[in-house]
């Protein structure tokens, strides 16, 4: 039985060996045994490729700022594990990791005896967090993010109050599927019977699978662009203003600190949700919550500006769609900068389609590789690059260094690529600040 954190930390993790086991029936088996917690949350379960995290984080400022207290479960964490599984932005405490895990470890010791097998990483964390928000500190309302896909998501135990579908594009294909239509129809597993669901879904053939899916079930569709609106956006030099239209009210020059096109449908997805929250549940949510809550969003490793001077920018666009939107918003908000990125990623994604979009905005691109079982090699990456200027480095915190002493005040540093790399960054850049 483990007994300190890192104990717990370390068998948590050592159930990495046991890779990605799709399906609900373990994750079933573990709330029969814990007498059903997630029957006790109330949740909003949010799925979708890219946008979840930040969609998270504009529900919870809007709750939070409404006098809520929100529970959320997300992943992967920035700076610390306990992150995955947090209460106002709180992670939660070691002590009480460590009590979680005294209770999901004789589960998953007795499953790996019958023929479900053992539990994966995914799904102890996501029966510690059920376990957690169902018995021990139960919540006003749980913000709940898909693991992967959604429809054999080990996070689908749960039966929410609203889902959101924030989009659909390429990611996880090995697993997911090759189409859009394929990737579509796993995300829309986690449309319930009856459960409204919101979505900001454009590309028509992933559309279709939605809306289908959602008639069957007999859930009601908001789609942004169609059943809520946005219009009036601009960008500022603080991020984004916009206005937004419902079914049921209207908000003028709302503002959002996050930078970038795809932060603006992130921040009205949440609004919309909080909407259906307030009319379906009788949450007390007035117009000035959602204001001041949507100003004070933030969420770490997206568009993150971490330094000043010299100005360097963290963004974990870890999929083509999510580079896109990166690129997009640098030529948005730093059109005259000289732009230099510091790029590395994991080997199961499409890499070629993420370093085009980069080739093409970079003054020059530096290709790394990071200590993670399935990080790419630096080579590899490169590779796949026809910049004039490209260049490969095996250490990259001493790439880091040089640049910030080198580079001017128009150059920016856009470090970017796997969150779990943008996770070891933003430690060695918050360290330096500190000093």
């Amino acid at each position: 039985m483990v007994r300190t954190y890192d104990e717990a930390v370390a068998w948590i993790h050592g159930r990495l060996r046991l890779g990605m086991k799709p399906g609900l029936k373990r994750m079933e088996w573990m709330m029969e045994q814990l007498g059903h917690p997630e029957r006790r949350v109330r949740a909003v379960h949010i799925g979708g490729t890219n946008g979840k995290g930040s969609t998270v984080a504009y529900l919870r400022s809007i709750l939070q700022a409404a006098g809520y207290s929100v529970g959320t479960f997300t992943s992967p964490y920035v700076e610390q594990f306990n992150e995955r599984i947090s209460i106002n932005g709180e992670p939660i405490s070691d002590q009480e990791i460590v009590e979680l895990v005294q209770v999901i470890q004789p589960l998953a010791d007795e499953l790996e005896k019958t023929e479900l097998g053992g539990p994966t990483e995914f799904e102890v964390i996501t029966a510690m967090m059920l376990y957690y928000f169902g018995k021990q500190n139960v919540q006003d309302i749980v913000l709940v993010e898909v693991g992967l896909g959604g429809r054999l998501d080990s996070t689908n135990v749960i039966y929410p109050l609203v889902s959101v579908i924030t989009n659909v594009s390429y990611d996880h294909m090995n697993i997911l599927g090759d189409t859009l239509a394929q990737i579509a129809a796993e995300k829309a597993g986690i449309i319930k019977p009856g459960v409204p669901l919101v979505t900001a879904v454009k590309e028509p053939e992933a559309w279709e699978v939605i809306a289908k899916t959602a008639a069957e079930r007999k859930a009601k569709l908001y789609r942004l662009g169609v059943d809520f609106t946005v219009t009036d956006w601009k960008t500022t030099a603080e991020g984004e203003q916009f206005s937004l239209a419902t079914p049921f009210a209207e908000y003028r020059d709302v503002r959002i600190q996050m930078p970038g096109a795809h932060q603006v449908d992130n921040a009205a997805v949440a609004v919309m949700a909080a909407e259906l929250l307030r009319l379906g549940y009788s949450f007390l949510i007035d117009p000035e919550h959602i204001a001041d809550g949507l100003a004070a969003a933030a969420w770490p490793g997206r568009f993150e500006q971490v330094s000043g001077n010299p100005l360097i920018i963290l963004d974990g666009a870890h999929n083509e769609a999510g580079i896109r939107a990166l690129v997009e918003t640098v030529r948005a908000h730093y059109p005259d900068k000289r732009v230099h990125v510091l790029f590395a990623a994991l080997t199961d994604k499409p890499l070629e389609r993420m370093i085009e979009p980069l080739d093409e905005l970079a003054d020059t691109i530096t290709f790394t590789t990071f200590d993670f079982p399935r990080a790419a090699a630096a080579e590899d990456l490169a590779a796949l690059s026809s910049h004039p200027h490209k260049a490969v480095v095996g250490d990259w915190t001493a790439w880091i260094d040089g640049k910030k002493k080198e580079a001017g005040s128009d150059d920016l540093l856009l470090i970017t690529g796997s969150l779990y790399f943008i996770s070891e960054a933003r430690k060695l850049l918050k360290k330096h600040t500190k000093r």
